[in-house]
C-alpha cells in the first residue's frame, strides 16, 4: 500500500514520457519494454493489475494450431516463434506440456488428416519441441483410462506450453519489472477525462480508493485498456482503423480427474476446443467461446452446464460432475481485432492477432487483440514507433525480459543446497521450495532464503494447500502492490482457485496473513473480501 502511495504522489508531480494506461498483458508489456531501455513511464489500471482478460485465460501459450485449418499460417508461423522464444526466455515458468488429443466419430476431418497438420505444425515450430504422434483409440484408453473412447475414432498427441503458475502472475512480474526499471505504476486508478493540450497529453485520472482526482501529464498516450480500447478512444474523440469484437470464455475449476500433467483436448458438442488443464492438485476445464456485446461478462447457468455436460460426455468419471464440484470460476472476453467500422465478422475464423493503431499527429497508440503468446514482440513493437514519436530511448539494446541468467541462478541453488532449503518444503506441496522460489521470484528469491536463515519459521505455510510461505507474503507485502485481499488470493496467487472459499475462510492462517498484508486494516479486508465473495 506504501508503494502504490508513493507512486500516486510522483503521478501528480511528473511529466512522462509514455502514460500507459491498462495493467493487463498488453500494458504491462509496453511499460516494461519502454522503462527498461529508459524512457520516463508511468502506468495506470483502474481496477487491479491483470484484473480482466489477462486472468481468465487458459494459462496457455500455444502456436495456434487451429489457425491452420483456416490456413493462416503466417500467424501460425509468427506465434510458433513467439512461444518458442517465450519457452527459452522463462523456461521455469513457460514450459512444454503434451496436449493429448481425441477425435470422435463423425468429426469433420479424418484423424490421419488432422494428425498431419500436427506435423506440419510441428514442422512450422522449428521442431522446437517433442515430435507429435498418432493415437489409435486403445492406445488412448491405456494411457489415459479417464477419457471416455466409447465414440472415438482415434487422435494425436503433440506439445504446445503453458503457464506453471497462473496468467495473472505471470502479467504482474512484467508490472513488477518495470517498477524496477523506474515505471511509475499504480492500481485502482483510473483515467476518467483525456485532451491533448500544448504538446502534452493532460490526463485526469481518480483513485478510486478514495475518490480524489489528480492531474498525470504525459508526451504519448497508451491506450492498453484491453476490452475496453474502444471505450477510452470514444472519451478521447479518437478514430482509429481497428475496433474489437468479443468473444466469452469460461472455465471450471474441479478437483483432479487425472495425475498425469498433460493437456487433454476433445472438440465439444458445439464443434469448438475443449480443455481438461492440469492446475496443480486441481484440474481447470471448458472453454465456451460465446459473442457478446459487451466486455463485462459472468457465467451462466447455460455456460456452466454446458461445460459440466461436455467433462461428463468426454471423460469416464467415478460419478457425474455436477455444480456442487465447482472450487472456483473463471469468466473473461477475449477481445479480437477486425478492421473497419462494423461488427459484423466471420465468427468462426476470428483470431487472437493484435494490431496497434497509430495516430502520429496525436502521438497516441492503441493496442488491439493480441494473446500471452505474443506478448514480448508486443513490448517491441511498442518501443519502436515510441521512438518514431521523437521519444528517446537511451537504452535501445536492453533486454527487458526474460528470467536472469544462468550464472545467477546458480548462485541461489548453491545458496539454498548449502542450508538445506527443499527439506523445509511443506509434505503437501507439489514442488520444492527451491523450484518454486526461482520460478516466482528469481532474482529477488535470495530475499526469501535471507529471510529464512534468520528464522526457519518464515518456510512455513500459513494457510493450508495453498503453498506460499510465511516469507513470500511479507515479501508480496513489500513488493507486490496489493490492495485488496483478492489481488493476492486470486492475482498474485491462485490460491482463490484451488483452495474453496469455506475452506479458505476457516483457515488460520488467512488472518495472519491479512495481518501481515494489511496491517491495522487486516480485518477490514478480510470482511470486505468475504463480504463480495
Amino acid at each position: 500500500m506504501k508503494l502504490r502511495q508513493t507512486n500516486i504522489d510522483k503521478l501528480k508531480t511528473e511529466t512522462f514520457d509514455v502514460l500507459v494506461v491498462g495493467g493487463g498483458i498488453n500494458g504491462a508489456v509496453s511499460a516494461a519494454a519502454l522503462a527498461g531501455k529508459g524512457a520516463k513511464v508511468g502506468l495506470i489500471e483502474r481496477q487491479d493489475f491483470a484484473s480482466c482478460t489477462s486472468s481468465n485465460s487458459s494459462n496457455l501459450a500455444w502456436g495456434g494450431i487451429k489457425y491452420l485449418e483456416n490456413m493462416e499460417l503466417l500467424l501460425v508461423n509468427k506465434l510458433c516463434k513467439s512461444r518458442n522464444h517465450l519457452m527459452k526466455s522463462y523456461p521455469s515458468t513457460v514450459q512444454e506440456i503434451r496436449f493429448f488429443t481425441t477425435i470422435q466419430n463423425g468429426f469433420r476431418l479424418p484423424v490421419s488428416f488432422v494428425f498431419l497438420g500436427t506435423l506440419f505444425y510441428w514442422m512450422i515450430g522449428r521442431f522446437f519441441t517433442k515430435p507429435p504422434r498418432c493415437l489409435t483409440k486403445a492406445t488412448i484408453k491405456k494411457l489415459e483410462p479417464v477419457v471416455n473412447t466409447q465414440q472415438a475414432k482415434g487422435g494425436f498427441e503433440y506439445s504446445d506450453c503453458y503457464l506453471y503458475d497462473n496468467d495473472a502472475r505471470f502479467v504482474f512480474n512484467f508490472i513488477r519489472n518495470s517498477l524496477n526499471y523506474g515505471c511509475v505504476a499504480a492500481n485502482y486508478v483510473e483515467s476518467t477525462a483525456l485532451k491533448r493540450d500544448n504538446g502534452l497529453w493532460q490526463i485526469t485520472a481518480k483513485d478510486t480508493l478514495t475518490g480524489e482526482h489528480f492531474p498525470i501529464r504525459a508526451k504519448v498516450l497508451i491506450n492498453a485498456c484491453g476490452p475496453y480500447v474502444d471505450q477510452h478512444n470514444s472519451m478521447a474523440r479518437l478514430q482509429t482503423n481497428h475496433h474489437h469484437v468479443f468473444s466469452k470464455g469460461i472455465h471450471l475449476i474441479i478437483d483432479q480427474v487425472t495425475s498425469n500433467k498433460r493437456v487433454l483436448t476433445f472438440f465439444a458438442s458445439d464443434g469448438r476446443l475443449f480443455f481438461v488443464i492440469p492446475m496443480g492438485p486441481k484440474t481447470c476445464i471448458g472453454t465456451t467461446d460465446t459473442q457478446v456485446a459487451e466486455p463485462k461478462a459472468q457465467v451462466t447457468e447455460a455456460d456452466r452446464q454446458f461445460v459440466i455436460d461436455n467433462i461428463n460426455a468426454l471423460l469416464v468419471l467415478p460419478k457425474p460432475i455436477t455444480p456442487q464440484d465447482i472450487i472456483a470460476e473463471r469468466c473473461g472476453v477475449r477481445p479480437l481485432a477486425i478492421e473497419g467500422t462494423s461488427g459484423k465478422a466471420d465468427w468462426v475464423k476470428l483470431s487472437r492477432k493484435h494490431a496497434i493503431d497509430v495516430d502520429s499527429q496525436q502521438k497516441h497508440l492503441s493496442i488491439f487483440g493480441g494473446k500471452l503468446t505474443d506478448c514480448l514482440n508486443v513490448g517491441e513493437e511498442v518501443v519502436n514507433l515510441v521512438a518514431g514519436m521523437g521519444i528517446p530511448i537511451p537504452y535501445p539494446k536492453f533486454s527487458w525480459y526474460g528470467e536472469p541468467n544462468d550464472e545467477i541462478k546458480q548462485e541461489f541453488l548453491h545458496q539454498a543446497k548449502l542450508m538445506e532449503l527443499d527439506s523445509l518444503t511443506h509434505p503437501s506441496s507439489s514442488e520444492p521450495l527451491t523450484t518454486r522460489f526461482w520460478r516466482r521470484y528469481g532474482a529477488h528469491a535470495f530475499g526469501l532464503l535471507e529471510r529464512i536463515r534468520s528464522d526457519p519459521s518464515n518456510a512455513q505455510l500459513l494457510i493450508e494447500n495453498a503453498e506460499y510461505t510465511r516469507c513470500e507474503i511479507e515479501q508480496a507485502a513489500q513488493r507486490e502492490v496489493i490492495v485488496k485481499l483478492e489481488d493476492f488470493l486470486r492475482r498474485r496467487s491462485k490460491i482463490a482457485l484451488v483452495v474453496r472459499k469455506e475452506d479458505l475462510q476457516k483457515a488460520p492462517g488467512l488472518k495472519a496473513a491479512c495481518k501481515i498484508l494489511f496491517g491495522d486494516q487486516a480485518e477490514q479486508k478480510y470482511n470486505e473480501y468475504f463480504t463480495e465473495h
